[in-house]
């Protein structure tokens, strides 16, 4: 099947759901409060697009490309980051909720997550070396085997993260992120 190339495009109020996008090329795309729950996105490429009041749950995702790809008060539940395509892949994140997704073995330096609930999120293997996690709930999520080197944790919250199983040189983390780093010690810390 060839691929569909959509360019420079404004997508509103549109509602995938149910519905294939598999092998398209969109490129420098805007979408706003359009609905991809439970759509297939396999094979498709997403490049300097940007994604505002999108609905991203249980998503299909295979081989996907996602190029500079911006999510903005996006809803992203369940979303397999880990099967998109690698190269390329660099995406931000302001305002969404990222529950239960699974960024496992990405490299993603430089990753930018502003304001976002990302519970239950699985970082294990993953490269978010100079990243930021700018007042984000990190509840439950799992950092096994990280490279978290140069990344901000100042005003992240509830997260928990083993030093001696990820690489946290020069990480920044404020005097109440400590709970978090000591939590396997049963160390009580207060404030």
């Amino acid at each position: 099947m060839p691929t569909t190339n959509i360019d420079d495009q404004q997508l509103e109020n549109i509602n995938y759901t149910d519905k294939s996008l598999s092998q398209q090329h969109f490129s420098n795309c805007v979408f706003t409060n359009c609905n991809f729950s439970n759509t297939d996105i396999s094979y498709t490429d997403f490049e300097d697009c940007i994604f505002n009041i999108c609905n991203f749950s249980q998503t299909i995702v295979n081989t996907t490309g996602l190029k500079n790809a911006v999510f903005n008060d996006c809803k992203i539940l369940g979303f397999k980051f880990n099967h998109c395509k690698d190269f390329l892949f660099e995406v931000s994140f302001k305002n969404c909720q990222l529950d239960y997704s699974s960024f496992f073995e990405k490299k993603m330096k430089k990753t930018s997550f502003t304001d976002c609930s990302i519970k239950e999120v699985d970082f294990t293997d993953a490269d978010l070396s100079m990243g930021v996690f700018a007042n984000c709930d990190l509840h439950d999520a799992s950092f096994v085997n990280c490279n978290l080197e140069k990344t901000d944790f100042r005003t992240a919250r509830n997260f928990i993260i083993d030093p001696e199983q990820n690489k946290i040189k020069r990480a920044k983390f404020s005097h109440l992120g400590l709970e978090g780093l000591l939590s396997k010690y049963g160390v009580d810390v207060e404030y």
